[in-house]
């Protein structure tokens, strides 16, 4: 007689549907990230980003003593969004990788066997948050800078569902990216530093190097793309709305699929 296996994970899947699995699995993803203490100090660090420039936006734009015409308090909401960002990212980039380091992902994986469940369901959870609280507080900062520049700032509901969909793109981008980043290193330093070389610092910096070829390829780059979608920069005659979208969508693939393949 052989002796029946008393481990949960050898019979988690046995009669549970991939619906039923992915479902449970969302639902935990989701305590999980509600749970954490970093979850909510860095949210409280994008909200402070985002109302708070977008108030002192709108005090600028109230006290210029001669102000523009046509001006939006949706403006703020796009100057405030690529800060903001960061605190985003590394709200995602901290829901994934902290199992990496502290041993969780092994009875993660072990009551979710089907790895490919258990990150999708990770990706979800954590981009769609972080999405979505992002045009939250885009919304909020638009809010902010048209309260205090009122009326020198107008709030035309148009012109703000283009801005949110812009900025909910960027921030979807973004945040699937940073996922990818971080099932790639398992790593959350590693994973910070790629993020922020990748947004921040190699757009700015390689084209200041004066070479046609660098400044193509931070053309290349997301960080770029974002700051061109969002602000218009930089003003350069080989990008476009569409290129920097079709850029955005193909790096988070791409890492996403390495990811999965390592």
């Amino acid at each position: 007689m052989t002796a029946q296996s008393t481990d949960p994970a050898m019979h988690v899947t046995d009669d549970v549907s991939t619906g039923r699995l992915f479902e449970r699995t969302c639902a935990a993803e989701w305590t999980r990230l509600w749970t954490v203490k970093a979850t909510w100090w860095f949210l409280a660090a994008a909200a402070v980003t985002m109302v708070g420039l977008g108030a002192v936006a709108g005090f600028d734009a109230a006290g210029d003593p001669v102000p523009s015409q046509g001006d939006t308090a949706w403006v703020a909401a796009n100057f405030t969004a690529m800060p903001a960002q960061f605190a985003l990212l590394a709200l995602v980039l901290t829901a994934v990788t902290s199992d990496y380091a502290t041993g969780g992902i092994v009875p993660a994986l072990q009551w979710t066997p089907r790895r490919a469940v258990l990150f999708l369901a990770r990706t979800i959870v954590a981009a769609g948050a972080a999405t979505s609280l992002g045009a939250l507080l885009a919304l909020a900062s638009a809010l902010a800078a048209f309260a205090a520049a009122r009326p020198v700032l107008s709030l035309p509901l148009d012109k703000g569902l283009e801005v949110l969909a812009t900025v909910a793109f960027v921030f979807a981008a973004g945040t699937v990216l940073a996922v990818g980043l971080g099932f790639l290193l398992r790593n959350t330093a590693g994973a910070l530093v790629a993020g922020f070389l990748l947004i921040l610092v190699l757009p700015l910096l390689l084209p200041q190097f004066g070479y046609e070829w660098m400044s193509a390829l931070a053309e290349l780059l997301p960080g770029s793309c974002a700051l061109f979608l969002l602000n218009g920069e930089p003003d350069s005659q080989g990008m476009t709305d569409a290129s920097s979208v079709i850029t955005m969508l193909v790096w988070p693939a791409a890492l996403s699929c390495s990811a999965g393949s390592g």
